[in-house]
C-alpha cells in the first residue's frame, strides 16, 4: 500500500480488523519497524483524537514525529496549475510537497471541507495535490469528503462489540448548530458496505448523502422506526449535500434515552467531539452502552495498522 487515502485502500477488511485488534494486545511489538523513520503531520484544521492517536501510533512503531499546524505556522498554499501568484498565497504545493518529502518518510494530512463549493470540496484538491507531488506515502487524517482512519476505527469497534454475525447498524443524523462536512458519514457508509451488517441510514428529508456513496443502502426518514431492534447506533451530524452546506438543527432528531430504548440494547457510537444535550442527551452518552471512549482508544490502533503496512512496503 502506497497511500491511505480512503477505505478503498484496504485490501481485506477482516484481515485488517483482526490485525488491529492484535496490535492492542502488544502495541510495542513492532517498535523497530519505524526506527530512524519520521512522520510529518500537517494540520490545516483542529484536532484532538486524530492528532494524539496518530502520534501515539507512530511512537509505538518507533517513529520520530514532526507536527505542523498550517493555520498559524505555514505559508498559505496555492494549488492551481499555471496560477500567477500575485495574490494572497505564498507557496505552491508543488514545492511544499517535495520539500516535506525530503524531511519525512511518511506524510499525514488533515484538511476539512470549506462547505462553500461542492465541486471544490469533492475534488479533494489538498490531499490529491500532496499525493501527486510528494515522493513519500500520504495518509488521510480527514479530508474534505472522507475520514478513513475513523471508519477503520469504527469497524474495529463494531467487531469487538457485536454479539451476532450480522448486526443491525444504524447511522443516524442528529442536529447541530453549525455546518459540518459529510466526511465521517461518507466513510462510515462506505465501511458498512464492506462489513456484514444490516445497515440503515436515517436522517431528515433533504439531508441525503451523495448517491454515489450511499448506493443501495436503505434510508428511513423515520428515526424511531430505524432504531427498532438496532444493535449499534452511530450518530453524526452532517450538513446538506444537495443544498450544499445547509445547517440542520431539527431538535426532534436529538438522541434520547427513550429512542435508545427502542433498540436491541444497542451500543452507542460517536466519533467525538459531541455537543451534549444538542446532539445527544447526557443519559445516553454516559450510559453503560456508550462505547465512545473505547472507540476513541481504537483510533490509535487503526492509525498504527495503517502506518505499519506503509512502513512494511518502504
Amino acid at each position: 500500500m502506497k497511500n491511505y487515502f480512503s477505505i478503498h485502500d484496504i485490501d481485506s477488511l477482516d484481515t485488517w480488523v483482526n490485525e488491529a485488534i492484535a496490535l492492542k494486545t502488544a502495541p510495542l511489538s513492532h517498535n523497530e519497524l519505524g526506527k530512524n523513520k519520521t512522520i510529518g503531520m500537517l494540520f490545516f484544521n483542529p484536532s484532538l483524537r486524530t492528532r494524539l492517536s496518530t502520534q501515539k501510533a507512530a511512537i509505538n512503531l518507533g517513529m520520530n514525529v514532526m507536527v505542523m499546524n498550517f493555520t498559524g505556522e505555514g505559508w498559505s498554499l496555492e494549488y492551481g496549475d499555471g496560477t500567477v501568484m500575485d495574490q494572497g498565497n505564498s507557496e505552491h504545493v508543488k514545492e511544499a510537497a517535495q520539500v516535506v518529502s525530503q524531511y519525512c518518510d511518511v506524510l499525514a494530512i488533515r484538511a476539512f471541507a470549506k462547505l462553500e463549493s461542492k465541486d471544490e470540496d469533492y475534488s479533494e484538491k489538498v490531499l490529491k495535490s500532496f499525493i501527486k507531488y510528494a515522493t513519500i506515502p500520504v495518509v488521510n487524517m480527514e479530508s474534505a469528503t472522507g475520514h478513513p482512519l475513523q471508519a477503520l476505527t469504527d469497524a474495529i469497534t463494531i467487531t469487538e462489540h457485536k454479539k451476532i454475525d450480522k448486526p443491525k447498524v444504524v447511522l443516524s443524523w442528529a442536529p447541530h448548530p453549525k455546518a459540518l462536512p459529510q466526511a465521517v458519514a461518507n466513510s462510515f457508509v462506505e465501511m458498512m458496505q464492506k462489513m456484514d451488517a444490516n445497515f440503515v441510514i436515517t436522517h431528515p428529508v433533504g439531508f441525503e448523502l451523495a448517491s454515489e456513496i450511499t448506493k443501495e443502502v436503505p434510508i428511513d426518514y423515520n428515526q424511531e422506526n430505524a432504531f427498532k431492534d438496532a444493535d449499534f447506533i452511530y450518530v453524526k451530524n452532517w450538513s446538506s449535500y444537495h443544498d450544499y452546506g445547509k445547517v440542520g438543527s431539527d431538535k426532534s432528531w436529538q438522541i434520547t434515552k427513550e429512542k435508545m430504548n427502542l433498540t436491541n440494547n444497542a451500543k452507542f457510537m460517536h466519533c467525538l467531539p459531541v455537543r451534549r444535550n444538542v446532539v445527544i442527551d447526557d443519559a445516553v452518552i454516559d450510559s453503560k452502552n456508550s462505547v465512545v471512549i473505547e472507540q476513541a482508544n481504537n483510533r490509535t490502533y487503526a492509525a498504527q495498522l495503517v502506518l505499519k503496512k506503509i512502513l512494511e512496503n518502504r
